[in-house]
């Protein structure tokens, strides 16, 4: 791919072939909901470039990548390759705040403090941008073609600006009716390193051009035509609790499970509550009401750790629905 440069002031421009467009006429629907729910909080992107400090090099005292650099060039990218479809703005969601003050307020009690002798920024961010002219329904969800990312400082080295600087970027579907991600491997990547903000955009923008939305569809489409027995989703919820305590040598070729004993509770909870993901009368459950419980479970988990747990929820599902499928063996089954 011929390199890009990023510049927030570029206009939009068409890329190839437009992506198939599921359906043609839908209603723009506000993204405004949480995705993320754990000890995060709301902001809006004039808030993070306007009121945020950036956190800088140690020996060169260089800024790193801003969070509002990042959302800004996903943003131009999302418009380059999704030109002439609609765009929400950025939903976002940060965590773990970073306070301090101007030095000449350094005596002043807390309380008495003014606005702008405090500063702030927040160690983790995460944010989605829906594109709901892209969309599809499963079951009665409607899901909207969504990009975002995640920006978390503690996984930088801030010593030089030859360190590399850490980001995750998606692209997959948020159901609606729970804004649950759906986050497929070959939309995701969790440990996107990069030195510059041009070589941050020419990432995204590959993500993007790559994608292909009709076949992750297509994919989702057929979980809800598998589904577990009472008995396999007590075994597999078994094995999912077993799996976090096993050594590491007994865990190979073992497909991975991230979530953690808080969201397999979770699991367990919404198994049975009045919901639209809940189990039927028998006890049965199909795969993509399993999937939900394990992306809705998901939004209890930090930022840094969201989109990981995002993608290994899809990743493992589809072990489950190809067992089921061949009639082959599953650990998480057997």
């Amino acid at each position: 791919m011929e390199l890009q440069t990023f510049n927030p002031t570029k206009e939009p421009v068409e890329v190839g072939a437009a992506l198939t467009q599921v359906i043609e006429e839908i209603e723009v629907i506000s993204s405004s909901k949480p995705f993320i729910e754990a000890n995060t909080i709301g902001a809006t992107l004039h808030e993070i470039n306007n009121k945020h400090i950036i956190p800088v090099f140690v020996k060169e005292n260089e800024p790193a990548i801003s969070q509002g650099e990042f959302i800004d060039a996903t943003v131009q990218a999302i418009n380059r390759v999704y030109a002439g479809e609609t765009i929400l703005k950025p939903n976002i969601r940060l965590s773990h705040a970073i306070k301090g003050r101007i030095p000449e307020a350094r005596n002043k009690p807390a309380n008495a403090l003014l606005d702008h002798e405090k500063t702030i920024y927040y160690e983790r961010m995460a944010f989605t941008i829906e594109v709901p002219t892209i969309s599809t329904e499963i079951e009665g969800s409607r899901l909207n073609l969504t990009i975002g990312g995640v920006k978390a400082y503690n996984l930088d080295s801030l010593m030089s600006k030859s360190s590399d600087q850490h980001f995750k970027v998606f692209v997959g579907f948020k159901n609606l009716v729970c804004t649950n991600l759906c986050v497929h491997t070959d939309g995701f990547m969790g440990n996107l390193r990069v030195k510059s903000l041009d070589m941050l955009y020419n990432a995204i923008l590959s993500l993007l051009m790559e994608f292909n939305a009709v076949q992750m569809t297509q994919e989702l489409s057929q979980f809800h035509q598998h589904e577990l027995s009472e008995v396999q989703f007590a075994q597999l919820i078994g094995r999912c609790r077993l799996y976090r305590h096993m050594p590491d040598n007994m865990k190979l070729g073992i497909p991975e499970m991230n979530l953690g004993d808080a969201q397999i509770n979770s699991v367990c909870k919404d198994y049975y509550a009045d919901n639209s993901f809940a189990c039927n009368p028998d006890g049965s459950i199909n795969l993509w009401r399993l999937y939900n419980l394990f992306t809705g479970a998901n939004k209890s988990s930090y930022i840094d750790q969201f989109l990981d747990r995002s993608e290994n929820a899809y990743s493992l599902t589809r072990e489950l629905m190809s067992a089921l499928k061949n009639k082959s063996t599953c650990w998480f089954l057997n």
